[in-house]
């Protein structure tokens, strides 16, 4: 996979916000709450949810996103605020995978926002790459009603960087040969994989924009940062060589399930609902992916943003749903102080196929019990929908009996890795 690869990435700009504008002038609205100051964020009624995304207006307020909502409206008092809308941001981004699909069949749905094309070996279909993608924009724009930024290069890594080089309604390319003058200068924040807890490791190297983190010695940083550095350096660098995956499948290690939580969780029972709600997500999962679990994870973050984990390894192999939230529960227990949670998450590791499992002899009658309720729960899920069957624990608790959280405030399909 050399240069001669044409890679677009495609994103829509400010996309929840976006897709819901759009929504709300097709109903006859006559506000377009993209030009005022405006966020798409948990529930309006609460001030304690998340910005999910705003308005280039609201920008001006320094307003960003992930922020909590009251403090966002203490920047600004008069902030037009909307609820998220699971069911809309999937109808958008699905009528805009199906323009795409016009284009090229090799596409790889990186989020519910965002994708990468590949065009690779079609130089006599679209002789003019640039032309092609400013084509495809104007089409979104035009026949969707929101628009996006497209990234031209010849690996992902690129073409994803060079989306976030102009926002919003651009084309922008970024070849090996304008990494040094388009993408170093860049803040080392805004390189792919390079999250705010890393930024301050790299800030006490000295390394404070992308040229800066390329041009450091690579042993040193893989002394500081592990094998993450060697990743981070090679993408500054501008090399990373992975194909455009159609079926977004990636060999799994793990399966993990968290969720912002639009209040503060303050008691061990509600926190346990919650953990509850994400295992039922993860042991469907796992029971899919045909693998079993010996290793059960727990992080949450509280109020003030302080973040906790700890990790169990199991004595057993187990796709069980209670089996892994009870684990899941112990370790909560033991870690948690009475600190108000706004974030959990779990996670379960070290799979094995179920084919070859070992269990204890005490759990044999228990085990296969609980599997015949797991998998008799999956099946009425898959042919009903995830909402046809839920444990009683969750009426009338205001919490989903799936996933955590309060509403339809998921991010789907959304890639960690390139």
């Amino acid at each position: 996979m050399g240069s001669n690869r044409l890679i677009f990435h495609v994103d829509v700009n400010s996309a929840y916000l976006s897709w819901t504008a759009v929504d709300r002038i097709q109903h006859g609205s006559t506000m377009d709450i993209r030009e005022i100051p405006s966020v798409v964020a948990g529930d309006p009624k609460n001030r304690h949810g998340i910005i999910l995304a705003k308005s280039i207006p609201a920008k001006k307020y320094k307003i960003q996103t992930g922020e909590p909502l009251y403090s966002a409206l203490e920047k600004c008092p008069q902030l037009f605020i909307v609820s998220p809308c699971y069911d809309l941001f999937v109808r958008c981004s699905n009528a805009m995978m199906n323009l795409l699909k016009e284009y090229t069949p090799c596409i790889q749905r990186f989020s519910v926002d965002e994708c990468f094309l590949d065009f690779t070996g079609m130089e006599n279909l679209y002789p003019d790459y640039m032309a092609l993608a400013n084509e495809i924009k104007d089409r979104i724009k035009t026949e969707l009603g929101f628009t996006v930024s497209i990234g031209v290069s010849c690996n992902k890594l690129l073409a994803k960087v060079a989306s976030d080089i102009k926002k919003p309604d651009a084309v922008t390319s970024l070849f090996p040969s304008e990494i040094k003058e388009k993408m170093w200068p860049l803040d080392v924040g805004d390189l792919f994989m390079v999250g705010r807890a890393t930024v301050p490791k790299l800030n006490r190297l000295n390394i404070f924009t992308i040229g800066d983190l390329a041009n450091y010695n690579l042993d040193i940083l893989k002394s500081q940062l592990k094998s993450h550095g060697a990743v981070i350096w090679n993408y500054a660098n501008g090399i990373e060589n992975s194909p455009v995956r159609t079926s977004n499948h990636i060999s799994i290690k793990g399966i993990g399930n968290s969720t912002t939580i639009p209040f503060n969780i303050e008691n061990r029972e509600e926190a346990h609902k919650v953990i509850l709600s994400l295992c039922e997500t993860i042991g469907m999962r796992l029971r899919d992916s045909k693998n079993f679990c010996s290793l059960v994870s727990i992080s949450f973050r509280t109020s003030d943003f302080y973040g906790y984990g700890r990790q169990k390894k199991l004595h057993y192999y187990t796709d069980s749903t209670m089996k892994i939230a009870e684990e899941a529960y112990k370790l909560f227990d033991e870690l948690w102080q009475n600190e108000p949670l706004r974030h959990i998450g779990v996670q379960v590791s070290e799979l094995c196929t179920n084919e070859f499992y070992q269990i204890t002899l005490f759990d044999e009658k228990n085990m296969d019990k609980n599997r015949t309720i797991d998998k008799t729960i999956d099946s009425i899920r898959l042919r009903f929908g995830s909402k046809s069957i839920y444990r009683c624990t969750f009426l009338q608790s205001g919490l989903k009996p799936l996933t955590g959280g309060t509403n339809e405030n998921d991010f789907p399909m959304m890639g960690s890795t390139l």
